[in-house]
């Protein structure tokens, strides 16, 4: 951990406070007519998500948590748990469905993913911005409704639901935005 000055802290930082750690996602920097400069920043909490809006002094001193990136492969399902393997150890983990959210319907067997670290304790992991899936059910295209901006429901391999273009089939691959859950284009 690196110590900094409470007038440090950039949105993005991960700090220690209060025996917990928090990211810090908004800083104003405040120079009031009377007193000394202070940072109000809006912290989020790693664990929890709960926030809390703190005003740190120049003259105050914060832990600075820097978080290490570790690429694991996704194996299998197991109940709630979903099963990592850790690429350079071989070490393999489990982390709760609930930690990954609604996101876990987007892995797959092999699919590769960065899990962030903290003393050897998961706290968050990224998926792919991207994944090719395959389109389980698609309303045919109507007749005269192929305009550019005509799109149609249609169900997915892994179960969930986007709005596609008129154009695309039952059968056919589809690469999906894993954030926003939006169709991108149809899959080489």
């Amino acid at each position: 951990m690196a110590k900094i000055n409470g007038n440090e802290v950039r949105p993005g930082f991960v700090i220690q406070h209060q025996d917990r750690l928090w990211v810090a996602v908004k800083v104003d920097h405040v120079k009031p007519g009377k007193g000394g400069a202070y940072a109000q920043v809006e912290l989020k909490a790693i664990l929890g998500g709960t926030k809390l809006n703190e005003r740190f002094r120049s003259a105050e001193t914060l832990e600075q948590v820097e978080l290490e990136f570790r690429d694991f492969t996704f194996l299998y399902e197991q109940g709630d748990a979903l099963v990592f393997m850790d690429q350079e150890s071989y070490e393999q983990i489990e982390l709760a469905r609930d930690f990954v959210g609604d996101r876990a319907a987007f892995l797959q067997d092999g699919m590769k993913v960065t899990v962030e670290m903290h003393e050897e304790t998961p706290l968050g992991i990224r998926l792919p911005s991207n994944v090719i899936l395959e389109v389980l059910e698609a309303d045919p295209a109507v007749k005269g409704q192929t305009a550019a901006n005509s799109f149609k429901p249609a169900k997915l391999a892994n179960g969930l639901k986007v709005m596609v273009p008129q154009f695309v089939n039952t059968g056919e691959r589809i690469v999906v935005d894993t954030t926003e859950v939006t169709y991108l284009r149809r899959a080489d």
